[in-house]
């Protein structure tokens, strides 16, 4: 549990970090799917951080003005109700149907653009309200360390394409 925003936010930088070295893979690196990845590529991955981190952005964009998020709301009555994976999978059909140079672009601006918004949204709507920081949690620093083997398994197969 955090007790101030800046150190959220500092964590979220940390951890995201990380995947930032998606941005250095050829587009050939990008699209070819992983086996070790539970058969994602790296554009899946990139796709499916954008989708968690827009879902966020879009509660962040609804605190900032008013006390409660109709967004975050409708995203978790519909995980309850087991629509995860049809969500998941939405949005990697939309990623995969992208041209790459967008699929960077989102991935380059999306969690930028959410950490700016948490900076103006109140305190109290986030930060020290448990429930809304375990939803910006669990949609950012939390999802990074879900996804880290397939991150390392994309980028070591990448790397291992470049030497062979």
């Amino acid at each position: 549990m955090y007790f101030d925003a800046l150190s959220f936010l500092e964590d979220e930088r940390d951890g995201f970090r990380a995947y930032e070295a998606l941005l250095e893979l050829t587009d050939e690196q990008l699209d070819r799917p992983v086996d070790a990845a539970g058969g994602w590529s790296g554009r899946d991955l990139m796709g499916h951080i954008v989708l968690w981190q827009e879902a966020a952005l879009a509660a962040a964009k609804e605190l900032a003005v008013n006390e409660g998020s109709p967004s975050m709301e409708r995203i978790e009555a519909q995980w309850a109700a087991g629509g995860g994976d049809e969500m998941n999978a939405q949005g990697l059909a939309r990623f995969r149907a992208l041209p790459m140079d967008e699929v960077r672009s989102t991935f380059r601006t999306t969690a930028g653009e959410l950490r700016g918004y948490l900076t103006v949204v109140p305190e109290s709507r986030w930060i020290k309200h448990a429930e809304h920081q375990e939803y910006f949690f669990g949609e950012m620093t939390e999802h990074y360390e879900d996804h880290a083997k397939e991150l390392r398994a994309i980028l070591d197969a990448a790397a291992g394409l470049s030497a062979g």
